[in-house]
């Protein structure tokens, strides 16, 4: 298989996806997002069986993706799948209507608004930006004067939604959450994320990696989601919700395993290109 692999920041996953397609025999070029610059349409000049798409920066990774697919090579994720994945509101809105529980979330354009809906849903409420991944912005408000200082915060930012807020219900999780990799059409690996010092669990934050043990609930729960999101390689973001059961906050199409890998001594890496490859056979 000719793979090519578009990166923007070289991280271990990379590198280890250079590894491991080199290990199976597949020629495998690295495609640095930074140096291209072309008409849009022509040809990067590989002849590639796939690419698979691992830029950090999502705005990179979404027009560098539909730039390659706009020469005809198949992308993976595709950018369908990246702009439901990084878009909160997108995401949240395609899996409620197919009936996968959410935390009770909703989106308000004023500030007035939100703090009507805050009071509604109960404090503390979470708050975050529509787009943005490790955590980023979001934060909790325990009184209309905290989220009224964080919507300020927002508003001054950079980010494209600045002036659409998303308040969401603080679940009362244990002190972890769930990340469950879809893989093509199976759900090989899991971790849990554990932080017992802040309320945040993503592993950037200081939350620490544990083996998950995948049960039949929840691998049905992540090929649903898949079925929804699209896309072939997905890291699903899962709370236990003390009445509810499992609820999905957050799809990531690009996602990072190195922890997921080293907790699981499972290779990431060699099930992507092995599916991958069964996908491109077909």
């Amino acid at each position: 298989m000719r793979l090519g692999v578009a990166y923007d920041v070289l991280r271990w996953e990379e590198r280890d996806l250079f590894s491991e397609a080199r290990k199976l025999g597949y020629d495998v070029r690295p495609l640095y997002i930074k140096d291209y610059a072309d008409l849009v349409g022509n040809s990067i000049g590989e002849n590639l069986d796939a690419v698979i798409q691992r830029g950090v920066s999502h705005s990179r990774a979404l027009i560098s993706t539909t730039l390659l697919e706009s020469q005809g090579l198949r992308v993976f994720n595709d950018s369908l799948t990246l702009v439901r994945c990084e878009n909160k509101a997108i995401t949240l809105s395609l899996l409620v209507k197919s009936g996968v529980n959410i935390p009770r979330t909703a989106i308000a354009f004023s500030k007035e608004k939100a703090l009507e809906i805050a009071r509604k849903l109960g404090y503390p409420v979470v708050i975050k930006p529509i787009e943005g991944s490790w955590g980023r912005m979001v934060a909790k408000a325990v009184d209309d004067d905290s989220l009224y200082s964080l919507m300020e915060y927002q508003d001054y930012t950079t980010s494209q939604f600045r002036t659409a807020y998303v308040i969401q219900e603080f679940v009362r999780k244990p002190d972890r959450d769930i990340r469950i990799f879809v893989i093509g059409d199976e759900a090989p690996v899991g971790i849990y994320r554990v932080n017992k010092a802040n309320w945040k669990t993503n592993t950037a934050l200081g939350a620490k990696a544990e083996p998950l043990k995948i049960d039949p609930e929840l691998r049905e729960l992540a090929m649903k989601v898949k079925d929804v999101i699209g896309g072939f390689f997905l890291g699903i973001d899962v709370f236990e919700d003390p009445d509810r059961g499992y609820v999905v906050n957050e799809v990531n199409g690009v996602p990072e395993y190195k922890n997921t890998v080293r907790v699981n001594n499972f290779n990431v890496s060699g099930f992507l290109l092995k599916k991958l490859a069964e996908v491109i056979k077909k």
